[in-house]
């Protein structure tokens, strides 16, 4: 009998390098796409939804000047757009373009395929014990990550 814990790690090893693989296979197209950090620091102002770039850089653990430089290359390649606070001008939520979410459509349909090919798999109770681990796995990752809500304008 497997362990809950490498079963996780076969999937989560899966989804890691079918991502990686996206990234790495879109780097041979245009010049004006992503690079591979450029893709991850995606990622991460994605996930987090609308940080400041100071939110960003704080959480990566990289210099305030160096995310700025890497905002500024993302809104230049049209990824990204700053938006500027109603309460501070001095302040910038970062938000998504439609042309960042048009570029990781492939990897969400692909999320998605496998994930409605599982729930057609189980029955209503295994359903709802595979959301109860997702959810618990997800609480005990509370380690200091932001929340990764929605923030409102201001």
């Amino acid at each position: 009998m497997m362990s809950l814990e490498t079963d996780f790690l076969a999937v989560y090893t899966k989804f890691k390098m079918y991502f990686y693989r996206e990234i790495f296979s879109n780097r041979e197209e245009a010049a004006e796409n992503l690079t591979t950090v450029e893709a991850f620091c995606m990622e991460v102002i994605h996930a987090m939804k609308r940080p400041t770039i100071n939110e960003f850089a704080s959480y990566i653990r990289i210099s305030q000047p160096n995310a700025a430089y890497k905002v500024n290359n993302l809104q230049r390649k049209g990824f990204l757009r700053k938006i500027h606070s109603t309460k501070d001008k001095r302040e910038y939520f970062l938000e998504v373009t439609q042309k960042y979410t048009d570029s990781v459509s492939e990897s969400a349909s692909f999320m998605k395929e496998v994930i409605d090919k599982t729930e057609a798999r189980l029955s209503p109770e295994e359903k709802e014990v595979a959301g109860k681990v997702l959810r618990i796995m997800a609480e005990e990752m509370d380690f200091g990550v932001p929340t990764f809500v929605p923030k409102n304008e201001d």
